[in-house]
């Protein structure tokens, strides 16, 4: 189950966002931040690719720490604020699921 909701978060964050933020742009708005979803490419160079008890923070290349920073300031940037937001949601529902997974009954 908590694939299935982390994966639809994935979607429904985003455009609950661009709903709220950018009501006349939606669209655009949330297609730009379902684009950043392309950061999971980065599990393409992990062996195995898949693993469910695997935390992506710390762990894939565009996943780290000190990236991370790095999309806040893209965030705080009004040309690349739709896209730092949408790395910034991503990066912060893997963090979610990392800590519902350490805490999996």
């Amino acid at each position: 189950m908590r694939p299935i909701i982390h994966m639809i978060l994935h979607f429904v964050l985003p455009a609950a966002i661009a709903k709220g933020y950018y009501p006349r742009t939606f669209l655009r708005a949330w297609l730009i931040m379902m684009a950043t979803m392309l950061i999971d490419l980065d599990h393409l160079l992990a062996d195995p690719i898949y693993d469910p008890a695997r935390c992506s923070i710390g762990f894939h290349p565009l996943h780290h720490y000190s990236v991370i920073l790095v999309y806040a300031l893209a965030a705080a940037w009004s040309k690349t604020r739709l896209i730092g937001i949408g790395l910034l949601i991503h990066v912060f529902l893997d963090g979610i699921d990392c800590l519902w997974m350490n805490y999996e009954v």
